[in-house]
């Protein structure tokens, strides 16, 4: 992995890590009790934030798609002033948003009918979710281009730990009562993407770096064909992924007794879970412009390079991440007095946290596939994905209740990423993994494993901090010893150069 992508990786790593950090102390207050119910947690966080997500996704038209595919014809090409994919793309992404929210009110009555038994909360609210989609929606885009612009850090600042921000501070005000009602702080909650979109739009206005033009550039002339029958084949797959993405909150909310409170107690298993998949953000901003370019200019050592590494880098942070939560889970409801019923999740989490462990442990895959020729593939092995996601989602959360979607998840990922490495493999004999992924799997077994024995019955804090420095140093110490990355040692050796430790 080239020095550029490890940095621009490592500082985002860090900056989403603080931001779940902030997310952690969000979710302490939604869950601990006395504050909100679980019925308004699980309406905020569990229904809005996914919902938001899949309208976003449904308005935007594939624009982000667009532009990773695209940008490095238009940037090399085109003079700044002349250079229109930002325009367009914004001005498409508006226009879809405003048919999907004809069709959000059309199809008013559908939701009702859905929802009103088992999570009226939500029907009450329904509307002011399409704020919360608009400014997700504009904001993806201009992350897109920005990150062709090697601004991800600043991108990952707004929109893993800005957006927490604004979370928290409505959260402190709802508490001392200057915001006087749960009603209130959802309007104002549905406005918290709008202004991380509107903080990334000045600052990119600001340093000059988007200009906008209605007249056609000679590349969007020259390649509209080929950008319109991509967009609407990567339309196509991002919708599939996105709907197999949020589906298990929906279904739960929907299908379940206490549509909202067991929406709750799952989405705080997968909150805990989503920290397993933060390292992967980081990686895939710092990557994309590099194998878009890549694969621009045929270097396919490179691309696979970009690939094995990230791969091993992944299911590295993955598995400590997952042996570390697996751990201290139930112990951590206890000891932060969150609402009992919340321990009911702990299998929830156990599964999803595996589905996020195969899903990193696979590396930038989908990024190398719709950054290709073949990314028409995408349509292929989504749809794959949907066909088996949907239906097994819904009829296990019918049978064993919030554990079904995380088994669900969990197969479907299974399928999914081994249907993808072999695509890779079959047309470019791109493949993630070496005989040190397996190391890796079982480094993290025995960690686990060990840890359990030795901490298991130690209570409280002090069983918190035992049960984890002792799965990190030793978990970090496999990994050195078995040199399973090539990347730890630059990191290290800069750490100590910071610190003044080395020379």
């Amino acid at each position: 992995m080239s020095t550029k992508i490890r940095r621009h990786s490592i500082i985002s790593s860090v900056v989403i890590y603080i931001g779940f950090a902030v997310g952690l102390l969000n979710t302490y207050f939604f869950t601990k009790e006395g504050i909100f119910t679980k019925e308004e947690y699980g309406l905020a966080v569990a229904i809005f934030v996914p919902l938001a997500v899949l309208l976003a996704t449904l308005s935007q038209l594939a624009m982000p798609s667009y532009i990773y595919k695209f940008y490095p014809y238009y940037n090399n090409n085109l003079k700044p002033e002349k250079n229109d994919m930002i325009t367009w793309a914004l001005v498409v992404g508006l226009i879809g948003f405003t048919i999907v929210s004809f069709f959000g009110w059309f199809f008013q009555d559908l939701v009702v009918r859905k929802y009103s038994v088992n999570s009226a909360l939500f029907v009450k609210y329904y509307f002011w979710v399409y704020p919360l989609a608009l400014g997700l929606m504009l904001y993806n885009i201009l992350e897109a281009y920005a990150w062709n612009l090697h601004k991800s850090v600043l991108t990952n600042f707004l929109k893993e730990v800005q957006w927490r921000i604004f979370t928290t501070v409505l959260i402190v005000l709802f508490i001392f009562k200057v915001i006087p009602d749960f009603d209130l702080f959802l309007k104002m909650y549905a406005f918290t993407y709008p202004g991380i979109a509107a903080i990334l739009f000045i600052y990119l206005l600001v340093k000059g770096n988007i200009h906008f033009t209605l007249t056609p550039s000679k590349i969007s002339t020259r390649f509209l064909k080929i950008i319109k029958r991509f967009c609407s084949f990567v339309y196509s797959a991002t919708i599939v992924f996105t709907i197999s993405a949020v589906f298990d909150s929906l279904v739960i909310a929907s299908v379940l007794d206490n549509g909202l409170e067991q929406a709750a107690i799952f989405i705080l298993a997968q909150n805990l879970s989503s920290i397993i998949q933060a390292p992967q953000r980081g990686i895939t901003a710092a990557a994309i412009p590099h194998i878009s370019q890549a694969w621009k200019e045929k270097n396919v050592a490179l691309i696979q390079r970009i690939y094995q590494r990230s791969s091993i880098n992944l299911l590295i942070f993955s598995l400590l991440l997952f042996v570390l939560i697996t751990l201290n889970y139930k112990q951590a409801i206890i000891v932060f007095g969150l609402k009992p019923e919340f321990l009911l999740g702990f299998g929830a989490f156990v599964f999803l946290g595996l589905a996020r462990v195969v899903d990193l442990g696979t590396g930038v895959n989908a990024q190398i596939i719709g950054t290709s020729n073949f990314w028409r593939f995408e349509l292929t092995s989504g749809i794959i994905l949907l066909v088996l996601t949907l239906p097994l989602t819904y009829v296990l959360t019918k049978q064993m209740g919030i554990i079904g979607p995380p088994i669900a998840a969990l197969i479907a990922n299974i399928l999914y990423n081994t249907i993808r490495i072999g695509f890779l493999w079959k047309k470019f004999r791109l493949f993630p993994f070496t005989k040190k992924s397996v190391y890796a799997v079982a480094l993290a077994a025995l960690v686990f494993t060990l840890s359990w024995i030795l901490f298991n019955t130690m209570q409280g804090l002090a069983g918190l901090f035992a049960r984890s420095v002792f799965a990190v140093v030793l978990f970090v110490t496999g990994v050195v010893l078995l040199k399973l990355t090539p990347d730890l040692r630059p990191v290290l050796e800069n750490i100590l150069r910071r610190l003044r430790l080395k020379s």
